[in-house]
C-alpha cells in the first residue's frame, strides 16, 4: 500500500459560522466560488482573486442543497432547492420554481407522516446534493428536513433526475441522506452516496438513456474512520475523489480502487463537501453537532477551508436548458 500523503489545515479560510455549509461550486469564468447554507438559508459568493474580503451573501425564503450552471446561460444557475428545481440571478437574486419535485398526493395533508411532524410530504422534505451528468441531466437526491421533523429521518428519500426537456423522472427511492453523486470519467459507472450506510457504491451508467442499473451496485468505498460517514466529494482530472469524511473532521483523496491515497485534517469534526477552484480544495463544514462531547470542534464548526492539493478537478458539467420555463 502507498503512503499516504498527509495535509493539515488549522485555520478557516472564512470564518462564517454556517449552520449547515455545503455544495461548493466554482464559477470558473469569474473566478468566483459559490456555496450555500441550508439551514439558515443563505447563498454566499467569494472572488477568489480579491480574497475573503470580497465575500458576500444573499438571505434567502427557501433552503438551496445544491447548484449547478446552465449551459449557454451566464446570468442564472439552476438549483435543487426546499420543494423542487428553480432557477436563480446571479446578479440580482431573482428566483422562479422550474419544476416540482412533489406530486399533488404529497401535497395533501397526511397527519404528520411517520414523525407526527409536518403536514405533507412536500414540508418535511429538501434537497441536498446534485450533480449534473455528462449528457447535461442535473441529478438532485432529497431527504427528510431536520428543520421540520427534529431529526426522525424516517420518510424515504428520492434521487430525482431532471432533463433537458424539464421532464423529471425518480430515479432511486429508498434513501435517507443522499450525497456525493459523480460518473466515471468515461461515464460508463455511476457513483452514489447515502451517508448513513457508510460507503460510496458504483453502479453501471446508461449515458445515453441516464439510467443506473441499481440491482448491480458494489462498494467503491468504505469510511475507515469510526463515527464517520461518506459526504459530499469532489472528482479530480485523474478520476481520484475527494470525500468528506463527516464526523470525522477529515477529506480524503481515494483512488480509482476505494483506496485512501491523500488525507486531509481539519479543525472542525463536520466536514460537509469539497470542491474545486483550479489546484485549490475549498472545504464546507456544518456546526458541530455535539459540542460537549467534541468541544475542539466547536469554534471552527460551518466554516470554510481551503487547501492546495497540487491536482485539478475533473471539470464539471453544465445543465443543458433544451426548453425554456
Amino acid at each position: 500500500m502507498a503512503e499516504v500523503k498527509k495535509y493539515k489545515v488549522t485555520e478557516p479560510y472564512l470564518d462564517l459560522s454556517c449552520g449547515l455549509g455545503e455544495a461548493p461550486f466554482w464559477e470558473k469564468d469569474t473566478n468566483t466560488l459559490r456555496f450555500v447554507d441550508i439551514v439558515k438559508k443563505k447563498l454566499h459568493f467569494v472572488d477568489l482573486a480579491a480574497g475573503p474580503s470580497s465575500h458576500k451573501q444573499w438571505d434567502l425564503d427557501f433552503s438551496i442543497g445544491t447548484t449547478a450552471d446552465i449551459a449557454d446561460n451566464d446570468k442564472e444557475f439552476i438549483f435543487g432547492g426546499k420543494h423542487g428545481y428553480g432557477i436563480m440571478n446571479r446578479e440580482t437574486g431573482e428566483s422562479r420554481q422550474l419544476v416540482a419535485m412533489w406530486n399533488e398526493e404529497e401535497r395533501k395533508e397526511d397527519g404528520g407522516g411517520k414523525p407526527g411532524k409536518g403536514k405533507t410530504r412536500e414540508v418535511r422534505m429538501r434537497s441536498n446534493d446534485g450533480a449534473v451528468d455528462a449528457a447535461g441531466r442535473y441529478w438532485v437526491g432529497t431527504m427528510n428536513d431536520p428543520l421540520v421533523v427534529a431529526g426522525n429521518i424516517t420518510d424515504e428519500g428520492v434521487l430525482f433526475r431532471l432533463n433537458p426537456d424539464l421532464t423529471i423522472t425518480r430515479e432511486k427511492s429508498s434513501v435517507k441522506i443522499p450525497n456525493g453523486t459523480s460518473w466515471t470519467l468515461d461515464n460508463k459507472h455511476m457513483y452514489f452516496t447515502d451517508s448513513p450506510s457508510g460507503c460510496i457504491t458504483k453502479y453501471p451508467y446508461d449515458i445515453s438513456s441516464g439510467t443506473a442499473d441499481w440491482s448491480q451496485g458494489e462498494t467503491y468505498f468504505q469510511c475507515p474512520f469510526e463515527g464517520g460517514v461518506p459526504d459530499g466529494h469532489a472528482q479530480d482530472e485523474e478520476g481520484f475523489f475527494w470525500v468528506a469524511i463527516f464526523g470525522a473532521g477529515r477529506v480524503v483523496r481515494v483512488d480509482l480502487k476505494g483506496e485512501v491515497v491523500a488525507e486531509i485534517e481539519l479543525p472542525t469534526r463536520c466536514i460537509t463537501c469539497p470542491g474545486f477552484c483550479g489546484t485549490k480544495l475549498y472545504i464546507t463544514s456544518a456546526e458541530e453537532e455535539d459540542p460537549e462531547t467534541y468541544p475542539w470542534s466547536k469554534k471552527y464548526g460551518g466554516a470554510v477551508f481551503e487547501v492546495d492539493v497540487g491536482v485539478r478537478g475533473a471539470p464539471l458539467n453544465k445543465f443543458r436548458m433544451g426548453s425554456k420555463p
